[in-house]
């Protein structure tokens, strides 16, 4: 069975005229009572919308909208936009290393995550936002309550490929709004309204332009543990200390979201890293400014802290949370 959520299943039922709303709710009631309580009510809307041959999926449509996309599909066919491109991570499980990378791409139903493992990355390390890419034969596993996309075996995608254009991109708000203090750790999908209340210079590395691994200096040259020697690529990592009056939290935006962040280019923030004194005046900038940011909050275990991860940085949009206020209200 598909993870669709509770509200789109009825969203459908009702959709087809079939049942109106309140009669949806009464059947769903009938039918976990008739079952001693022992479905969802996504359970029992899916057994009722297959009774009354309501089609909630379509599997065998030849290209899905991001909307149209759930948990448990495979051999999915999507086009999107990209919107967000991860920085390479490396990891270590048991005696084995792996990279994983990802990006969000989109269309203008939505949004969702796009992951590359391990061999997979080299296929995505010339993508830049706002390239389109064609996924094929891909398959969708649940993350955190959320759907991604996956290659695996079968799967593959074609950059820009020709004939297909994304105008408009509809942005994923599936994210939890909280206040710093209630943050926990493993919090993976949590948005903040935060304002810079100290700057740290960004720290740059050399990567693989490969793989984006990051590369040993050795006399003179730079290695990549897969590559061996490599004519390297710059990156780059910036903190920050954001406050929202419940508390504060240190800010860790690596390469794509120091770019929105700053709101330049990769050159202009090179141009930093012979000569940290002209970054002072960015720093002063920043300070007292308010962002909205989106991520996930870890365990700094070596200084005993949480961080926050930032996958989505822009700045805050006092009518968006003048709205946002109003609806709460």
């Amino acid at each position: 069975m598909y993870k669709i959520p509770l509200s789109e299943i009825k969203e459908k039922i009702i959709a087809s005229g079939k049942l109106k709303s309140e009669e949806l709710e009464q059947k769903m009631k009938v039918k976990i009572n008739e079952l001693s309580g022992l479905i969802s009510e996504e359970g029992a809307a899916h057994i009722i919308a297959n009774e009354l041959g309501i089609e909630l999926v379509n599997p065998n449509k030849n290209k899905l909208k991001i909307k149209e996309i759930y948990a448990g599909m495979r051999n999915v066919t999507a086009v999107g936009k990209v919107v967000r491109k991860f920085d390479v991570r490396e990891f270590k499980k048991e005696d084995r290393v792996g990279k994983v990378c990802s990006v969000v791409f989109g269309d203008e139903t939505g949004t969702t995550r796009l992951v590359f493992w391990n061999e997979q990355v080299d296929l995505i390390s010339n993508v830049n936002e706002g390239d389109i890419i064609l996924v094929k034969d891909a398959y969708v596993r649940e993350n955190n309550n959320d759907k991604e996309i996956h290659l695996g075996n079968n799967g593959s995608i074609e950059i820009n490929p020709e004939g297909e254009i994304v105008n408009i991109v509809r942005e994923s708000t599936s994210y939890e709004r909280k206040k710093i203090a209630d943050l926990n750790e493993d919090d993976s999908n949590a948005e903040i309204l935060g304002t810079i209340v100290q700057v740290f210079d960004p720290r740059f590395f050399n990567v693989c332009p490969d793989c984006g691994k990051r590369v040993a200096e050795s006399e003179g040259s730079s290695i990549c543990s897969t590559h061996n020697e490599v004519q390297p690529n710059i990156s780059y990592v910036m903190n920050v200390i954001l406050d929202d009056g419940t508390g504060n939290i240190r800010g860790v935006l690596w390469k794509s979201q120091t770019n929105h962040l700053l709101d330049k280019t990769e050159e202009e923030i090179s141009d930093y890293k012979d000569d940290l004194t002209n970054f002072e005046e960015i720093k002063n900038d920043l300070l007292g400014e308010q962002f909205r940011l989106v991520g996930r909050v870890k365990k700094n275990d070596m200084f005993d802290r949480l961080e926050f991860n930032v996958r989505v940085v822009e700045k805050a949009k006092p009518e968006d949370e003048i709205a946002r206020l109003e609806k709460v209200k």
